[in-house]
């Protein structure tokens, strides 16, 4: 955690995620230019630069600089010899070899080349196009943008690492593995101070992390079934929810109940205030429509259209999440979670729980034994687990889990009364343990919204200059502390906060949905009046970069402080974990998937076993350099799958239980020899299995799966 020291009072502050548009935008895209201003030209990316672009820019922004076609790297593509091209790509061995392909000989695809690298080149790099002189006079530029992250938020980004965590904290002795994920994560971070010239398991209730949290989401989209326009079947349509949603920007941080009272009062207002609403009701009520109102009908259609479908999306949305929170049961859930953090529950509620609650599912009770073992350690030790797995009905691999998350708070017996530790600041002076306190300086005013993650005390602290040195070491000296009005050096003087009377609900409240008058810092209504705010009047930005994964109760937290502390917050992680993707793919799941497919057809399950996992594993490590589709020629039996994104083990296994359709089973064959991935996981002989899977350098995610005894013997039948 640092602070940026660049900002002036005489420069202009400028959000976080503006710059980098602004930077794509303008510094790249509207620098290249040659003779011709108004000519257009061809963008040209890797894997990599495409998803850097994407999460700052719209299509629209790209092709206002005048940019006609966005092409991949790697892709066959058309000359055009009367255009030029703009080259974003990452400083690697195969991009330059692309570039000299593309520009080089007496035929270049394009007229020039406007070359910005997303990080700092290697020396040899550049030397190597400065060989080639049939190259150099058509160079336009040849640039560092150092711009190789990815926002996700306008105060957010991350390195896109999500197996950080496991690749820097589990295998140590894996010293190749930990270097590469280190050396990538730094590259990205000093890209962002280049810009700027400078645990998620318990249920977060705002709007925005209850979508990702219980929804089916990919990152921000999210796919609606529509009805069809011929009178077909539904069709789908997929919808992004991100701050250019002027309903998802007001609502995203405010308790679901808030959330979905607003709604209703926007649909409401909605149908009260808008004519073609008004006549298209009165139609439906039996009503007759006259010429002049089916002519304003048809005149505010457009609008009424886009703005009836946008709030009937956040209505479905809101709908959805209510819905599973009812027939899950999870408002009991997420008050024993808060009550288990704040101490006011133990051993007797969590047990209680498990044995009145015999439905909820293995992911809830696993969620919540995590939680336990992290403010309870001790009641972790001999055999008080497994009688705590027992009455949940949790399987041995599911205890690994809660085990090494308890070996992360540390056992009750080695803690200290040091209350300045960075961990999870558990409380020895207290009669009941708790991992956080209550904040008694502020109003509020919905139930199950207690939490707060341990971040906000830190930035807190950070903010008053009351870390301690012995444990923050190179933490830089605070500067003033910040006041609206400008003064020498962007310093400023910030008032004493009045002493203003509140309110404490109480804990034990029933009604887990309070009033929505709310001005908490971080509700929809404060961050909407505090939208307008004049960025000159802030001061020093903190950054904060968190190893192994940020949650949406982090995200949360940075846009309630920037209003708060009127400094901005940037969070930048290895990643943005929700619940689900933090709890799948542990070998339960992938057992899951395989057993599902064997049951079907009639074969008995698989086992995990760990010496195959860690085969797998290995072999995953040695394709992060390259990728290859190349099998290991190992001892056992092997699935192998590659694709872009966040490719999970049970994405995998999916995939190959596709070619079920290419096996006949009454000749024994396959289609076009595709169903030997299926074929192999339903293998009768075949008893245990382990996957492992590692992020390659270009971004794509490698997927191993390893089986034995071997299967696909020639001759014989799978099942």
């Amino acid at each position: 955690m640092s602070l940026s020291d660049s900002e002036t009072a005489s420069s202009e502050y400028k959000p976080f995620r503006q710059i980098s548009r602004d930077r794509l935008l303008y510094e790249m895209l509207g620098s290249a230019k040659s003779g011709d201003s108004k000519a257009w030209k061809v963008l040209i990316m890797d894997k990599v630069t495409v998803k850097v672009m994407s999460h700052s820019c719209k299509m629209a922004d790209i092709t206002d600089q005048e940019v006609s076609l966005v092409e991949d790297l790697f892709r066959r593509r058309q000359p055009l010899p009367t255009l030029d091209a703009v080259y974003f790509m990452q400083p690697i061995k195969e991009n330059i070899i692309m570039l000299l392909s593309d520009m080089s000989g007496r035929e270049p695809l394009y007229r020039k080349a406007f070359i910005f690298f997303s990080s700092s080149v290697p020396k040899e790099f550049i030397n190597h196009i400065k060989c080639d002189t049939s190259i150099l006079p058509r160079i336009g530029a040849l640039r560092e943008m150092n711009l190789e992250y990815f926002p996700v938020d306008s105060q957010a980004f991350v390195t896109d690492q999500d197996r950080a965590m496991e690749e820097l904290y589990g295998n140590i002795e894996n010293t190749r593995r930990v270097n590469t994920c280190l050396n990538v994560m730094a590259t990205r971070i000093a890209t962002v101070l280049a810009s700027l010239k400078i645990a998620p398991v318990i249920h977060e209730w705002t709007y925005d992390a209850m979508c990702h949290d219980l929804l089916d989401m990919e990152g921000n989209k999210y796919v609606q079934q529509v009805p069809s326009k011929t009178g077909g079947e539904p069709e789908k349509k997929e919808f992004i929810l991100d701050e250019n949603d002027p309903i998802w920007f007001e609502l995203r941080h405010s308790h679901i109940a808030d959330a979905s009272e607003r709604l209703h009062d926007k649909m409401t207002t909605f149908m009260s205030k808008n004519k073609a609403a008004q006549i298209h009701q009165s139609g439906r009520d039996g009503g007759e429509i006259s010429t002049r109102d089916l002519q304003k009908m048809v005149q505010a259609l457009p609008q009424y259209t886009e703005q009836m479908e946008r709030i009937s999306l956040h209505v479905e949305l809101a709908g959805k999440i209510n819905k599973i929170i009812r027939d899950a049961g999870l408002r009991d859930l997420g008050q024993l979670e808060q009550d288990l953090v704040f101490g006011d529950a133990g051993a007797k509620e969590v047990i209680n729980f498990l044995r009145t609650k015999q439905d909820t599912t293995v992911e809830y009770k696993l969620r919540l034994l995590i939680i336990y073992a992290i403010v309870y350690p001790e009641k972790f030790e001999g055999d008080k687990a497994t009688k705590l797995m027992q009455l949940a009905k949790l399987s041995p691999d599911d205890m690994k889990v809660i085990s090494n998350m308890q070996m992360l708070a540390g056992s009750s017996i080695r803690k200290t009364s040091n209350a300045s530790s960075f961990s999870l600041k558990f409380s020895n002076q207290k009669t009941k343990q708790a991992a956080r306190k209550d904040r008694t300086d502020e109003e509020e005013t919905w139930q199950l919204f207690r939490f707060f993650p341990m971040l906000e005390e830190l930035l807190d602290n950070l903010h008053k200059g009351q870390l301690p040195k012995s444990d923050y070491s190179c933490k830089n000296e605070p500067g003033a502390p910040v006041q609206g009005g400008s003064a020498k050096g962007g310093q400023r003087t910030q008032p004493a906060a009045a002493n203003t009377p509140h309110s404490m609900r109480s804990r034990r409240t029933a009604n887990w949905g309070r009033s929505r008058h709310s001005d908490d810092g971080y509700s929809s209504d404060s961050m909407l009046k505090n939208v307008s705010t004049d960025f000159k009047k802030m001061g020093k930005r903190i950054f904060v970069f968190i190893i192994g994964g940020a949650t949406r109760s982090e995200l949360r937290v940075c846009h309630k402080l920037t209003t708060k502390l009127r400094r901005e917050v940037i969070l930048g992680s290895s990643s943005i974990d929700d619940p689900p993707q933090y709890i799948t793919n542990s070998p339960e799941d992938l057992l899951d998937v395989h057993n599902q497919a064997r049951a079907e057809v009639g074969v008995g399950p698989l086992s995990w076993n760990e010496t195959l996992a860690a085969y797998a594993q290995s072999y995953a490590d040695k394709r992060i350099d390259d990728c290859e589709m190349e099998h290991s020629m190992g001892p056992y039996g092997e699935n192998l799958a590659m694709a872009y994104e966040n490719m999970d083990g049970t994405d995998a296994v999916k995939l190959w239980l596709t070619e079920k359709e290419n096996y006949d089973p009454s000749s024994n064959t396959c289609k076009n020899d595709e169903c030997l991935h299926y074929t192999q996981i339903v293998w009768r002989d075949t008893v245990q299995v382990g996957c492992g899977r590692s992020k390659c350098k270009n971004g794509w995610m490698f997927v191993i799966c390893s089986y034995a005894p071997i299967g696909n013997i020639e001759g014989q039948r799978p099942y």
